[in-house]
């Protein structure tokens, strides 16, 4: 692979252990916890889209044979269209962005990393990873000399953005000195985020998750979207045949549907309004999100934890904050229902 890159910053690194880290989604352990909790579970641990895009009916041709050069090609286009990316070739499919978290630090050679923070820990955890020195920042405007600067728009878990212009100062300052900003938008498609996509420059890398709006996130399918030379070094290190021909075919489809994104924006919006007062009832406040999750304070936290998992209801807490709680969004009127009664 080439080690050519902004400021020849590209290189293939070594890997380090791994170092587990508590997500969502993680439905076992609830029902360790909280073995004689109510079922069916509700899972609003993670910030998935409830109500899932619905996938058209696929060829059974699809899973006996390697996905096809021109079913890659119409995924990059579907995603270049929806994410406003001038080039095609610029978008460089993936298994679940997750990957890409953790393939970018091994294509860079050891360097300062800078994470704006507190924010999803496996960006910080997969820098480091790769040998890189990672530290922790609360601002763009105190990433000092890293040569690669990390940050989440918007944030997980409390929702903060960036606008474009100062996303795109920190990025010719980096620039300049040979440098990277890495931009996960994984929680933009529904948002009124200001995405780089569409004002991409020399040293930027643009991180979306496909799973998380179309609530398929069990497809696991991701984005990378850099300027060619950095994406091909992406692609080159993921390899051929990265993505199944049914992730192919269902991604294309749903990211050319416009008009069900759009309704999802809409509706889901009006889904956190809900769960924003359902939270204050609680007496919680909320700190932010996004309208697939919000993230409150509560006087007792823990407290209100162990009763809803003792109700069958998994929401995610944070250990560096006690009194945090994330909350998805119910899927129905019985799991809002169900909600509801916890909650007052």
């Amino acid at each position: 692979m080439s080690e050519r890159g902004p400021g020849h910053l590209f290189r293939v690194a070594g890997g380090g252990d791994a170092v587990p880290i508590a997500h969502g989604g993680d439905l076992d352990a609830a029902r360790r916890m909280f073995p004689e909790a109510s079922e069916p579970w509700i899972d609003l641990s993670t910030g998935i889209n409830p109500v899932p895009y619905p996938c058209p009916p696929l060829e059974a041709s699809l899973f006996r044979r390697l996905p096809a050069a021109a079913d890659h090609a119409a995924l990059r286009r579907a995603a270049a269209r929806a994410y406003g990316a001038a080039d095609p070739d610029c978008v460089v499919p993936a298994p679940g962005t997750q990957i890409l978290i953790e393939t970018l630090p091994r294509l860079v050679a050891p360097t300062g990393v800078a994470v704006v923070g507190p924010t999803y820990a496996e960006h910080a955890a997969a820098w480091g990873r790769a040998g890189h020195a990672v530290s922790t920042v609360p601002d763009l405007s105190e990433a000092g000399t890293a040569r690669v600067v990390v940050v989440v728009n918007p944030n997980n878990p409390d929702g903060r953005t960036w606008p474009a212009s100062a996303l795109l100062t920190c990025a010719e300052r980096l620039s300049a000195r040979g440098g990277l900003l890495v931009v996960d938008e994984a929680f933009a498609d529904l948002e009124a985020v200001e995405s780089l996509c569409p004002r991409l420059r020399p040293g930027i890398v643009v991180l979306r998750s496909f799973g998380k709006a179309f609530g398929l996130a069990g497809l696991r399918l991701g984005f990378a979207v850099a300027g060619t030379e950095i994406a091909g070094a992406i692609a080159a290190a993921l390899g051929p045949w990265a993505v199944s021909g049914a992730a192919l075919v269902i991604g294309r489809t749903a990211l050319d549907d416009a008009p069900w994104r759009a309704e999802a924006a809409v509706v889901r919006g009006r889904d956190a309004a809900r769960l924003d007062r359902m939270i204050r009832r609680a007496g919680g406040t909320i700190v932010g999100g996004t309208v697939l999750f919000r993230t409150a304070d509560f006087p007792d936290a823990p407290g209100l934890h162990r009763s809803l998992g003792e109700a069958g209801i998994h929401v995610r807490r944070f250990a560096e904050a006690p009194s945090r709680l994330r909350f998805g969004l119910p899927a129905d009127r019985a799991q809002w229902c169900r909600l509801s009664r916890i909650l007052r």
